[in-house]
């Protein structure tokens, strides 16, 4: 009933910039903390940055200074705007969101289906 699609990945250079999006759809009361993660193969999945409904958010050591989260509530996006992109941030990159749907009333984790981000010359 509820998924994430994400897209804006692709190949870039060392230096380069990327923007990410990923919308919610289907059935939801509501969406409460959203974020991004990468991962790599063989590699655990990590956290990149969350963003709270009230927009608080939270980033990776790495990536601080480089990435900013964002997102609009009333297009149920969530955003990942990636500068000074490194080949170390080559991965797939997910999105993750907080959802509450009800009949039972419950929150429920969606992962998107992952997109990903080649930084390469």
């Amino acid at each position: 009933q509820v998924q994430l699609v994400e897209s804006g990945g692709g190949l870039v250079q060392p230096g380069g910039s990327l923007r990410l999006s990923c919308t919610a759809s289907g059935s939801m009361f509501g969406i409460n903390d959203m974020g991004w993660y990468r991962q790599v193969p063989g590699k655990e999945r990590e956290l990149v940055a969350t963003i709270t409904t009230g927009g608080s958010t939270n980033y990776a050591d790495s990536v601080k200074g480089r990435f900013t989260i964002s997102r609009d509530n009333a297009k149920n996006t969530v955003y990942l705007q990636m500068n000074s992109l490194e080949p170390e941030d080559t991965a797939v990159y997910y999105c993750n969101a907080g959802v509450a749907v009800t009949d039972p009333f419950r929150y429920l984790e969606v992962w998107g289906q992952g997109t990903l981000v080649t930084v390469s010359s």
